[in-house]
């Protein structure tokens, strides 16, 4: 008997916060939804709780078992790096809120996983999504991210020691 596994991948952004919805079968994987968060307010502090107020309602909506997360880096700017960070921790507290588990991977390991590259543009993880998920529109480079992260953490095996475990308890 399988079980599938309804995966979240976020890739935040103080801005724009993608979301990418799964659910893993062992090596099948379906889309479900993908989309974006946006924080239109002017002042930091409430763009950070229209990401909070904004996962909160993908959760609710779609019901995740487990969430994968880009983790943050530093690239030149480090006001920027804080920044994502504080989105990202956002983002993390309304999953945390719900007690659902959380894996983090690098952006290098993502796209690795999905592309065969960790180097690989945005573009070109636009286009595995589109391809692996069969996805018949365009998708948004955000929510293509947030996608990927959800392949990832499916194809990485967290999921499917999650699901071993969940039928060897039937």
């Amino acid at each position: 008997m399988s079980t599938t596994i309804r995966v979240l991948g976020v890739d935040p952004g103080s801005q724009r916060t993608g979301f990418g919805v799964l659910d893993a079968n062992g090596p099948r994987l379906a889309y479900v939804a993908s989309g974006v968060i946006r924080a239109r307010e002017e002042s930091f502090a409430a763009r950070l709780w229209e990401i909070y107020r904004g996962m909160l309602a993908i959760v609710e909506q779609y019901q995740p078992r487990e969430v994968a997360i880009e983790r943050v880096f530093v690239n030149r700017n480090p006001d920027s790096a804080l920044k994502l960070g504080q989105a990202r921790g956002a983002a993390i507290c309304a999953l945390a809120d719900r007690g659902i588990d959380v894996y983090e991977y690098a952006t290098r390991e993502i796209k690795q996983a999905v592309v065969g590259a960790g180097g690989a543009e945005k573009p070109q993880v636009q286009l595995m999504m589109r391809s692996l998920l069969k996805l018949d529109g365009p998708v948004s480079a955000d929510a293509a991210d947030a996608l990927a992260a959800a392949v990832c953490h499916a194809l990485r095996g967290h999921t499917a020691a999650r699901l071993s475990r969940a039928v060897a308890r039937r």
